[in-house]
């Protein structure tokens, strides 16, 4: 799953979780303790109910939820780290950590505008006001 910012990562991983036919096994969270190589996401190990004919079976699945950033680093980096024969290997590697370093603070610096701008109360004109009273009014006209 992809979200555009952190917090609905964690908000969206609390739905899923709340649900009554979904069960959590196991929650890895590699935004708080992000792997060596600077990956970042939250996995959920789930166990789900599958429906038949005859029964239901639960089935476990992993869940990865991340930003777009975050998605973008980890299949650009997939595909860079299985090529064959790279030269200086250690210097890519420590360049795509360098990456998902710059990234983490581009989805934290964005997370901060949304909260920002979240928190901006609109200003409403006379007439916006008194449309707002006017349809909180029940008439029934009989």
């Amino acid at each position: 799953m992809i979200c555009s910012y952190i917090d609905d990562i964690y908000l969206l991983a609390d739905a899923l979780t709340k649900q009554d036919d979904i069960r959590l096994i196991r929650r890895k969270d590699y935004i708080s303790n992000p792997k060596p190589n600077g990956y970042r996401s939250l996995h959920l190990i789930v166990s789900v109910p599958i429906f038949f004919a005859e029964s239901t079976k639960e089935v476990k699945a992993e869940v990865q939820i991340r930003t777009i950033a975050m998605d973008f680093w980890a299949s650009l980096e997939h595909q860079i780290k299985y090529k064959k024969n790279v030269e200086h290997a250690e210097k890519v590697i420590a360049r795509l950590k360098e990456c998902a370093d710059e990234i983490a603070h581009v989805d934290e610096t964005m997370q901060e505008i949304r909260i920002e701008m979240d928190n901006i109360k609109e200003e409403t004109t006379d007439v916006e006001a008194l449309y707002e009273k006017l349809k909180k009014i029940d008439i029934n006209f009989m």
